[in-house]
Order: C-alpha cells, then sequence, then structure tokens
C-alpha cells in the first residue's frame, strides 16, 4: 500500500528530540515501513516493492515482513515522520541524513543503511543568461524539495561555498522555494512563473532538458562533490537496527538484488519505474538515464564524506565525521564505501 503524506514543517527546529523520541513507535521484526520520494533515484526500492523482493529475502530469514511504501517529498517530512515512529526507514538525501544523525547522536541514534546509486543532480535553468551560480540574480527562484536541508539545498551550499567562500555557503538560499520534483518540472517546462530554476534529479532534469529549449545545465552535483557520488541514501534508527535484525538483512539483500536486476534488465527495470510510480515519463529519456554512464545502481555508498565534512566546517552540522562507520551502521556490504 502507498500512502501520500503531504509535506509538513520539520520538526527538528522547534521540538526536542526527547520528545518525539518518547511517541516513537516500538521497532518490530517483520514490520517494515519505507518512506521514499519522487524520480528514478528510488528505482531499487520500486524494483524491490514489484517484486516482492523483501519479503522474499524476508522469508529466507525466517520471517514474514510486512511492506509498507509511504511517498513523501522532501528531506524534512521524512525526517520528522522517521523520529515520530510513522516510519521505520526514510529514503532521502545525503544531506537531510547527516542532519538527522547529527542531532539525534546519544537519542535515537540514526545512521545510514545503504546507498541507492551514484546519481548527478543537475542544477537547470530556464533564463539564457544564467551560464553559472555566479549569474543568479534575485530575479531568480531556485525549486527544490527542501529549502535548506535537502541534498540539493546542501549542494547548492557547498557550491556556492567554493563560488564566494565557506562564510557566504547560504547565500543562494534566499533565492530557493521548496517544491516537489514533478511540480517544479512543470513550471521549467512551460515557463512564466516565478520558478526559473530547478535543482533536480533523474528523470526530472532530462524531462527538463528535452522538453524546454532554454533549459540548460548550470551546475552538476558531481563537479561539485568531485565526482561520482551517492545522491540519495536509506536510513534508520538504531532500535531498528538492533531489535529487527532479520528485517534489516533483509531489506540489504533485497537492495541488493535489485540493483543486479537493473544492471541485467535495464528495460525491464524501466517498465517496473512506470508501473509502479505511474509516472508519464518518456520510456527512452527514462532507459537513456537508467543506462547512462553518470549512473550506477549500488548499495554501497560513494563520496559522502565530504559532504558531511563541510557541513560541519559551515556549523550545519556540530559533530564533524570522520569516517563513514561514524554515520553508517555496520555491514560488509556497506563498509568500504566512502
Amino acid at each position: 500500500m502507498t500512502r501520500y503524506f503531504r509535506p509538513f514543517v520539520a520538526l527538528l527546529a522547534g521540538a526536542s528530540i526527547a520528545a518525539m523520541a518518547a511517541v516513537a513507535a516500538q521497532a518490530e521484526e517483520g514490520k517494515l515501513r519505507i518512506a521514499e520520494q519522487f524520480g528514478v533515484v528510488y528505482l531499487l526500492l520500486n524494483v524491490a516493492k514489484d517484486q516482492q523482493l523483501i519479503e522474499k529475502h524476508g522469508k529466507e530469514q525466517g520471517v514474514d515482513i510486512d511492506v509498507e511504501f509511504l511517498q513523501l517529498s522532501g528531506g524534512a517530512a521524512v525526517n520528522d515522520a522517521l523520529l515520530s515512529g510513522s516510519i521505520d526507514v526514510a529514503a532521502a538525501g545525503v544531506g537531510p541524513m547527516f542532519t538527522i544523525w547529527d542531532r539525534t547522536r546519544g537519542g535515537q541514534a540514526v545512521k545510514a543503511v545503504a546507498s541507492l546509486g551514484n546519481f548527478p543532480n543537475y542544477l537547470i535553468s530556464n533564463r539564457p543568461e544564467v551560464k553559472t551560480i555566479a549569474d543568479l540574480t534575485d530575479r531568480d527562484r531556485i525549486a527544490l524539495p527542501a529549502v535548506g536541508v535537502s541534498v540539493q539545498a546542501r549542494i547548492l551550499q557547498f557550491a556556492a561555498a567554493k563560488e564566494w567562500g565557506e562564510d557566504q555557503f547560504d547565500r543562494l538560499d534566499e533565492i530557493t522555494v521548496a517544491l516537489p520534483h514533478p511540480e517544479a518540472t512543470a513550471a521549467i517546462i512551460s515557463g512564466g512563473t516565478e520558478i526559473t530554476g530547478h535543482f533536480a534529479n533523474p528523470p526530472f532534469q532530462e524531462q527538463e532538458l528535452a522538453q524546454n529549449p532554454d533549459a540548460h545545465v548550470i551546475l552538476s552535483s558531481y563537479d561539485v562533490l568531485g565526482g561520482p557520488a551517492s545522491s540519495t541514501l536509506l536510513y534508520a534508527t538504531e532500535d531498528f537496527y538492533q531489535d529487527s535484525p532479520k528485517t534489516y538483512q533483509a531489506l540489504l539483500g533485497a537492495l541488493e538484488e535489485a540493483a543486479a536486476f537493473v544492471d541485467a534488465h535495464p528495460e525491464e527495470a524501466a517498465d517496473i519505474y512506470l508501473k509502479v510510480t505511474g509516472a508519464k515519463t518518456d520510456r527512452k529519456l527514462l532507459l537513456d538515464v537508467i543506462t547512462s554512464d553518470e549512473v550506477t545502481f549500488k548499495v554501497q555508498p560513494e563520496n559522502t564524506l565530504g559532504l558531511g565534512q563541510f557541513l560541519h566546517r559551515v556549523g550545519a552540522i556540530r559533530t564533524e565525521p570522520t569516517q563513514l562507520s561514524d554515520y553508517f551502521f555496520a555491514d560488509p556490504r556497506v563498509q568500504a564505501g566512502s
């Protein structure tokens, strides 16, 4: 079953972690509620859902798993749902993961579980005169999933710090607005709205480039991060990791099988995405994304530490991550990541 939640104001800013922990549901073996968002970056979850891979791997672990997928938009909403006990596993960008990891240390102790793969995020502008972020002005409004905390917002801050210095890392925050990817894509393609930019993810960024001749890339996350990098992670509380070991192992096993399936059967994976999400994405465009040299489907994280260290340097998180094990739960399938 899939539910649809509207984004809501982040509780992290105004409520204590202790209060939320008190109402969080007890982790339970054989029960798994996963929050996902929009885009091909969640393809491994789409495949796992369609082929019931989590249930399959659960049976191999000797447990029947009741799996529920919930649709959310924005890292703030996902984090709120995890802390309130509405979900067991969150799927969101690296930025929101570092935020919740930092703020729950000593409490619910949230850490990452796995990557969903390497995907570039493109900052698209539909104003021809805007060539780089240095050309952005107060005439621009950049749509992204969540202001300040989404992975797109954090990468934009990282790019601003490289352009103008780390004391001005949040220089572009004032021209960003929270908008789900489908709505932002429609705005960029149609033009004529206040939205002139969109820090997107696949396949939305490719749709914009294909359907609006004025749409063009002014920034790639790979350029900011220094190469291919995990854009989206799964993460959970320590209670889930400790109290539901068989469910945890079934989830990781399912993701690994889904990644192998996508690599071996990209056309079938594209059809699954269209079926599960109901998206109207052009199939050829979707297949081009899935088979792109820039995209890799795997559970092992890559190139995540640098963003966390940047967030610490500018005061966005209090704790500096120094190695992967600081913010990832231990598992041989992810421990060699970066």
